[in-house]
């Protein structure tokens, strides 16, 4: 199982993406006579371009060209090798201002010779704003028609107002600052709330493997969103932010998903539920299995970030891996069907826990590839980014909050799935093998004893249930004896029992005087039992 879980930590390369900087700069010298430079998404009336921009008076004249995401603006002329440069300017409407001739007669341009001789340079420096109907993607290029290459130095500055909350971001951007801050405030919540339940499962000895997995993706959840948000939060201050944290981000957020899918495929196959370890085929299948969806999250985000155009608005899913993973996710779903359904075959009696779960994450494995398809497929690009991550941290929380209700330790909840305790578990496993050890006997559900954190159970904490299964007849009967059974075939203790197990009561003390002290007082009858063994070899012991 350590392997397996290992698996999901290796997701640490999976997350490498580029980060569109709102400050860019960066050196051209190229010899073609048109090349691509930045894309920003601008409001519809506070949009910004504020330039430097710096190149030899010698390889003049050169021109930056603001094309928008209309059919017939952008898509028309970008990866079209059948339009010469001259073409692709004459798309541009001049009215717009879509064109800044960077020379000193432009006065727009803001451009100024500096230097003498063979080394004068053409400064230019200024701005533009844009407005539009709507938010739009805006694409920057360079070009000189006419040959003899381009050569420049830039730097640009994009931004939207002047509010901290859209300044610096992208308007397919605004709001995930927002949306990562409150789910980070959801996520600690139920963190919390799983570290209480924990708290009391394990004073249950109901703690299981399973659901140190759920508190695992859960609290790795919270991590990543931490992580997001200092990164957007620095970023909204200065525009530039920390790449670093924004890639930590995104592997946690991986590794917590990966977590959550294998706890999910093992709980289907009944770990910790039904049985008490997975068969070693089954362990070579989920190994094998999660091996192939790392590798496959690994393509993914090496994809996206080699092979992404930046001069398109893409998505991670619109990818040929983005496709492997959504197939991945089906497969894990017809797994996890088929793993249900034989549990629920062997344990019909645990059909008030494995009928909602089914239910529940039915809806979760397919939300992941609907959502990847209607993110490609039906949002319009300029509000693509912040809608998907909306709908992405809403579904995470959906299957955490669903899990955390339907595995609180409560007497009212009947779905609750464990009923062998964690002690009980080293038992079973340190029995000779072909005894039955991988499955647990057939039991009633564990909170059918819970009782209110204000009043302790001690019956419940100090007792092991006796079950009608033949493996453990050594476990409750004594080397020599037959062990007892009803009709019901269920273990049967009687005080003879313990009369030929025992040695003989020493005898007993000569009562004292009643002139020397007084007799002792009398128990009440109707003390109850507190510390038993049920199931066990018949012995008691009364307060």
């Amino acid at each position: 199982m350590d392997r397996i879980l290992g698996f999901a930590v290796v997701s640490s390369v999976l997350c490498v993406g580029s980060v569109l900087g709102k400050y860019v700069r960066g050196i051209v010298n190229t010899k073609e006579d048109w090349v691509f430079l930045t894309r920003f998404c601008f409001l519809t009336d506070f949009g910004r371009l504020d330039f430097k921009f710096r190149y030899p008076k010698s390889r003049c004249c050169q021109n930056i060209l603001l094309y928008f995401d209309e059919s017939s603006q952008w898509p028309a002329v970008y990866k079209r090798p059948d339009k010469d440069c001259y073409q692709k300017e004459a798309v541009l409407r001049p009215e717009n201002n879509q064109v800044i001739n960077l020379t000193t007669r432009y006065t727009w341009s803001g451009c100024v010779v500096e230097g003498e001789g063979d080394e004068e340079i053409l400064s230019c420096v200024g701005g533009r704003s844009f407005r539009s109907v709507r938010e739009r993607w805006w694409y920057i290029a360079l070009s000189k028609c006419g040959g003899g290459g381009l050569q420049l130095e830039y730097e640009m500055k994009l931004t939207n107002g002047q509010s901290f909350w859209t300044q610096h971001f992208s308007a397919d951007e605004f709001g995930i600052l927002e949306t990562d801050i409150t789910f980070l405030v959801i996520f600690a919540t139920v963190f919390t709330l799983s570290c209480y339940f924990a708290y009391n499962l394990k004073g249950r000895q109901l703690l299981h493997t399973t659901y140190k997995m759920f508190m695992t993706a859960t609290g790795v959840e919270v991590l990543s969103l931490l992580f997001f948000c200092i990164y957007w939060g620095l970023y909204a201050r200065d525009g530039v932010g920390n790449g670093s944290l924004k890639i930590l981000g995104k592997l946690l957020f991986s590794v917590s998903f990966l977590v959550f899918l294998l706890m999910l495929i093992l709980l289907g196959k009944g770990f910790t539920v039904t049985r008490a370890r997975i068969s070693h085929i089954g362990s070579i299948k989920l190994s094998i299995y999660m091996t192939v969806y790392t590798i496959t999250y690994i393509i993914l985000f090496i994809y996206e970030a080699e092979f992404f155009d930046p001069g398109e608005v893409l998505y991670a899913y619109d990818s040929p891996a983005g496709y492997g993973l959504m197939g991945l996710q089906l497969l894990a779903y017809v797994w996890f069907c088929y793993a249900v359904l034989v549990s629920l075959k062997h344990y019909p009696e645990k059909q008030p826990f494995y009928i909602p779960f089914f239910a529940a994450y039915t809806l979760w494995f397919f939300a992941v590839p609907v959502m990847a398809l209607i993110a490609n497929f039906g949002i319009s690009r300029w509000a693509r980014e912040k809608i998907v991550n909306g709908i992405q941290l809403g579904i995470h929380l959906y299957a955490h909050v669903v899990f955390l209700a339907i595995t609180r330790p409560s007497a009212a909840n009947k779905n609750f799935p464990y009923h062998v305790r964690t002690s009980q578990i080293g038992i079973l496993l340190s029995s000779p093998k072909g005894m039955g050890t991988e499955s647990f006997p057939h039991h009633a559900y564990g909170n059918s004893t819970f009782l209110g954190d204000s009043q302790p159970n001690f019956t419940e904490l100090f007792s092991i249930h006796s079950a009608p299964v033949k493996t453990i007849d050594e476990a409750v009967g004594w080397k020599g004896q037959e062990v007892i059974r009803n009709s019901d075939q269920k273990i049967i203790t009687t005080t003879a029992d313990m009369s030929s197990t025992f040695s003989p009561p020493p005898p007993p003390i000569p009562p004292r005087s009643s002139a020397l002290s007084p007799p002792p007082p009398r128990l009440a009858s109707h003390f109850t039992e507190y510390f038993s063994m049920q199931g066990g070899a018949g012995m008691g012991s009364k307060a």
